[in-house]
């Protein structure tokens, strides 16, 4: 049975839909930057995406090949995940989408080393005829934040973002966005075949104590 981290980390990716205190500790990403409207049809951001699955599914799929990777094990491909902010905006704001500027992950798992990193982007250079050098090894620890999973579309979430914001606030904590920490979004469902009212997004932003 693959190894799914959704379902063996619940606590991070399949939160209730009201709002809690996490702490998420460190793990590596495949990461590409970019900026500019998600939405923009063969746009920056979709260019993205099609380069982080085919690095994604490079390292899942090794083990069909001659190049054993120490150390793996089967698993289920990590969720896709967005850290998005706007210059000067506390948070995000959702009506001026083409001023976002954005990370776009997926997990790793543990076994991918940097070494093993560099192996898939000459493999799927290879394989693909395609340049992959804005693929990054993303070491991260997002730390002390509050979520809660969004249920509906994108532009329903500022809802659910006040929500977390007064919960944080009744537990005697504030937000902490800044270098490193992001609005974050991890994406449960596909959007080609679920309908937008049953869209589920984990919505996760920095948090700290209140001083």
């Amino acid at each position: 049975m693959p190894f799914d981290y959704k379902k063996e980390y619940k606590e991070f990716y399949l939160p209730p839909t009201t709002p809690g205190i996490v702490t998420v500790p460190a793990m590596n990403f495949l990461a590409v930057r970019g900026q500019g409207d998600p939405n923009e049809e063969d746009g920056a951001y979709k260019q993205a995406l099609g380069m982080l699955y085919a690095v994604a599914f490079t390292i899942k799929m090794s083990k069909m090949g001659k190049h054993k990777l120490e150390g793996y094990f089967d698993y289920v491909v990590p969720p896709l995940e967005g850290l998005w902010w706007q210059e000067g905006v506390h948070g995000v704001d959702y009506a001026c989408k083409a001023d976002f500027q954005w990370i776009s992950l997926i997990r790793l798992p543990e076994f991918v080393t940097r070494e093993v990193f560099d192996w898939a982007i000459r493999e799927a250079t290879e394989k693909k005829q395609k340049d992959f050098s804005p693929v990054e090894f993303f070491p991260w620890e997002e730390g002390l934040c509050v979520q809660c999973m969004h249920i509906g579309h994108y532009d329903d979430e500022p809802a659910t973002v006040a929500a977390m914001e007064e919960y944080a606030k009744a537990q005697g904590y504030e937000a902490d966005f800044g270098e490193g920490r992001f609005h974050h979004e991890i994406y449960l469902s596909d959007v080609r075949r679920c309908k937008p009212e049953r869209m589920k997004t984990v919505i996760r932003h920095p948090t700290k104590r209140t001083e």
